[in-house]
């Protein structure tokens, strides 16, 4: 199941915005989705990469990963995002 990258409806924009938040500084490291996750992309730039495709995304993308997926993340501009998983 590929990742889902748009911008938000203004509903998940403010349901977002209650979410916990998330930051990190630039790094590369992999990571496996033991649920979706859903999330908001506050500043940065990142891409991400699977066996099927490579994304990247930043300030202002809604961002859907599928359960079960396998990546690595490549934080190229510190990240900061609202996120929700399951």
């Amino acid at each position: 199941m590929p990742i889902e990258i748009r911008k938000p409806t203004p509903e998940e924009e403010v349901h977002m915005k209650t979410c916990p938040t998330w930051e990190k500084e630039p790094s590369v490291f992999p990571w496996h989705y033991d649920q979706q996750e859903t999330c908001l992309v506050l500043e940065g730039e990142v891409s991400v990469v699977t066996d099927d495709q490579t994304v990247s995304f930043g300030a202002g993308d809604y961002v859907v990963f599928p359960q079960g997926m396998d990546c690595t993340w490549n934080i190229k501009q510190k990240i900061r995002k609202h996120y929700q998983f399951g």
